[in-house]
């Protein structure tokens, strides 16, 4: 027989098993209610606004966009780094030095580093440079990224491009690229022109349009650049009174030359001649050429006037199937340079008649008799034309 002690401690022990199992279900009870909550309150917000992540997401990638989109303003410490120490120069020339960089994410920058015989003329660039270009976004236009402005240094970050300046293809040795390519960096820079001029908030007059400011990047596709010499101008005003000769010999129109009022048909004018040099893969004034070929423009005059396209092929190393497309790049240059502004099409019409989007009337001779017989280089007033251009004629 069991005595009453042992019965007491049975019992004990079957209470205290009885409370362990208890405590743990309890414990159990309390997850399985706290995760069913949650998943009810997960349920329920997606329930009542199943887009309510995804807009804020998507306004937050907005916003930082936005933000990247404006210039940035860096310190001199921060381009010190990403150019490391300036230690990789691409270029130089009267306005200073581009250096390539890289930032922390992976970002390559071309960093333009400003010099000049003064501030005041330093800060004339800069202010240039950053109120036009820092200001528009077009695919053949440079993108400013941003700025820096101290003491020490003033410079502008731009996007990096891969294969510098059209200038090495079309007079360096490497003559690597077809006319096909030709004809698209031609169509692509036309179309960054007319978007300054005719697109934009304000027009934008670059007054520097040349080989050596258009860029290309690895795939060869051109975006203008250099706006160091640019003018904003409301579009009632249809006249900019210059106090200064502005642009490159050779590239500019008459009227920058003189002491009158220009207007934005100058870029024109200086893409026609841009566009002579790509026909011809040579600088337009070039020596070591048969003397009548000195000035190739008018020697291209010639060939249209007379219909002898064939011997520019030859010369120029066109094959026949561009015959069509070669003589609408050159009756094109050809109306770009005519002597009086209102001769000269749109930069809009321009592309047009580049992609063959419209018929090309002949153009008028934009050169004096006395320059077809000596190949002088136009530097004057002297040239007279009777035509004007009316940009929606032949839309």
């Amino acid at each position: 027989m069991s005595s009453p002690s042992t019965g007491a401690t049975d019992d004990y022990s079957t209470t205290e098993h009885f409370i362990t199992a208890a405590v743990f279900i309890g414990i159990y009870v309390s997850i399985f209610v706290y995760v069913w909550r949650v998943r009810s309150q997960i349920q329920s917000s997606k329930d009542v606004c199943p887009d309510s992540q995804f807009s804020t997401l998507t306004m937050d990638k907005f916003l930082d966009d936005m933000e990247r989109e404006k210039p940035i303003r860096f310190t001199s410490q921060q381009l010190w780094i990403a150019t490391d120490n300036f230690a990789n120069l691409l270029g130089s020339g009267g306005f200073g030095a581009v250096y390539k960089g890289m930032f922390s994410n992976g970002t390559m920058v071309a960093v333009k580093v400003l010099y000049g015989s003064s501030d005041k003329r330093i800060e004339e660039q800069f202010m240039a440079e950053v109120s036009t270009i820092g200001r528009v976004h077009h695919f053949n236009l440079v993108r400013l990224y941003g700025f820096c402005f101290e003491q020490n240094l003033r410079a502008l970050v731009y996007e990096y491009m891969e294969n510098g300046s059209l200038d090495k293809f079309l007079f360096g040795e490497d003559k690597k690229l077809g006319f096909q390519q030709l004809r698209s960096i031609a169509v692509g820079t036309a179309k960054g022109i007319a978007y300054l001029h005719e697109e934009c908030q304000h027009r934008i007059i670059h007054y520097d349009i040349k080989p050596g400011n258009v860029l290309l990047d690895a795939k060869f596709l051109p975006k203008v650049a250099d706006f160091g010499l640019a003018k904003l101008c409301n579009r009632e005003n249809t006249h900019v009174t210059m106090t200064g000769g502005r642009g490159t010999p050779g590239y500019a129109a008459p009227e920058l030359w003189a002491p009158f009022a220009v207007t934005h048909k100058c870029d024109v004018y200086s893409f026609g001649m841009l566009l002579f040099e790509i026909i011809g893969k040579r600088r337009n004034l070039a020596r070591n050429v048969p003397e009548s070929q000195e000035w190739f423009p008018t020697w291209v005059w010639k060939m249209v006037e007379t219909g002898n396209s064939v011997e520019l092929m030859m010369v120029c190393g066109f094959e026949d199937k561009d015959k069509d497309k070669i003589e609408r790049m050159m009756k094109t240059a050809l109306w770009c340079v005519q002597h009086r502004p209102e001769s000269r099409p749109s930069m809009s019409i321009v592309v047009k008649m580049l992609e063959g989007a419209l018929e090309i009337p002949t153009p008028p001779n934009p050169f004096p008799a006395y320059l077809m017989e000596s190949n002088v280089v136009p530097n004057n007033n002297n040239i007279s034309s009777s035509t004007t251009w009316n940009d929606t004629s032949l839309l």
